[in-house]
């Protein structure tokens, strides 16, 4: 299925497997590569080294194009758009906005800049910069997230700009696809659902919950660090919002100490980290402080199997998810779908 995103990036199929922290590394990135789908590398939870040392790894699991998330706010962010450049990565996305020079710098190496947007007007600022393309998340969507619905805010977003438009949040199978190919969107991105297949390296234990969450079960809380946070709802989660502001800064402080040691950073580059990660909001320190460690909080979970330390992001999509296929699986499961769906609809004309 040819989209303006196929053609853009050279991938087979109009789907892109999200840069998730602790999640998407290597194997999921490969592996969604070599399903013909856009795998993205999560690179905000390494080293600069660390980076460098993944993305030689996807280069010899796959000859398929690839793509690495970056934060646009980080301080390395320079060291680590010099390594997508020297790799021959084919991708640069962005958690967040980035600036004109970074775009600018990508661009002129030859790489396609595709940020992640969650606002009409961020797509349209990233688009005047010279990006090539945006995924837009919806609020269904897992992790930090807006408050409009994917089918409020593609729309709005594909008919703001003139680029090629991905459409995120709430989709896990052929007919969002083709729903979103209907609204204008060049393909999808997903992240729980790539999170839930045999390819992913979260522990069995953290899928389990995942697969036996409904609905109900996803929530958004500001209680991790003071930003509207969809994930599962756990004790954790329950005792974050009970918390006062005293208990909850002593919490984030033996946290962000963790993750100190584990990242390498300072103290003062830990917490100029958090508060970069405000977005002008009023965080308490123990906030800024969660918001500088919340990875640790993902590790916890993601990593080391820890649900009762960690949290866990999620779609809502995950109340409706049921197996734990391959990404090829799922890849050509999403895609028979789709077709499927294609061919009903032009019978009904007929």
């Amino acid at each position: 299925m040819e989209t303006a995103l196929t053609k853009l990036v050279g991938v087979r199929h109009p789907i892109v497997q999200t840069g998730m922290g602790w999640v998407a590394g290597p194997r999921l990135v490969s592996a969604s590569a070599n399903a013909g789908a856009l795998g993205i590398l999560a690179s905000a939870t390494m080293t600069v080294e660390e980076l460098r040392s993944a993305v030689r790894e996807v280069k010899s699991r796959t000859d398929a194009p690839f793509g690495v998330n970056l934060r646009a706010d980080a301080g390395d962010a320079h060291d680590r758009v010099r390594i997508i450049i020297d790799e021959g990565v084919k991708v640069a996305s962005f958690a967040l906005a980035p600036s004109r020079e970074l775009i600018t710098e990508l661009k002129d190496a030859g790489v396609v800049v595709i940020p992640s947007v969650g606002a009409r007007r961020h797509a349209e600022k990233v688009a005047a910069w010279g990006a090539d393309a945006v995924i837009v998340q919806g609020g269904e969507g897992g992790g930090h997230t807006g408050e409009v619905a994917t089918t409020v805010l593609l729309p709005q977003v594909v008919d703001a700009t003139e680029i090629p438009v991905v459409a995120a949040g709430g989709f896990f199978d052929g007919r969002g696809l083709v729903a979103a190919l209907a609204y204008g969107a060049a393909g999808i991105a997903m992240g729980t659902r790539f999170l839930l297949t045999s390819d992913s390296t979260v522990p069995d234990a953290v899928k389990a919950e995942y697969l036996a969450a409904t609905v109900k079960d996803v929530t958004v809380t500001r209680a991790v660090d003071g930003l509207p946070h969809r994930m599962l709802r756990t004790d954790l989660v329950n005792s974050l919002e009970g918390a006062g502001r005293t208990r909850s800064l002593a919490r984030a402080v033996r946290r962000a100490a963790t993750f100190r040691k584990l990242s390498g950073l300072t103290w003062p580059a830990l917490i100029r980290d958090g508060l970069a990660m405000k977005h002008g909001k009023n965080l308490s320190w123990g906030q800024v402080l969660l918001a500088a460690n919340t990875p640790m909080l993902l590790r916890a979970s993601m990593v080391e199997g820890r649900t009762d330390l960690g949290v866990m992001a999620s779609g809502q999509v995950a109340g409706v998810i049921e197996d734990l296929p391959s990404c090829a699986e799922l890849v050509e499961r999403v895609m028979t779908e789709a077709e499927g769906v294609l061919e009903e609809l032009a019978a009904a004309k007929r």
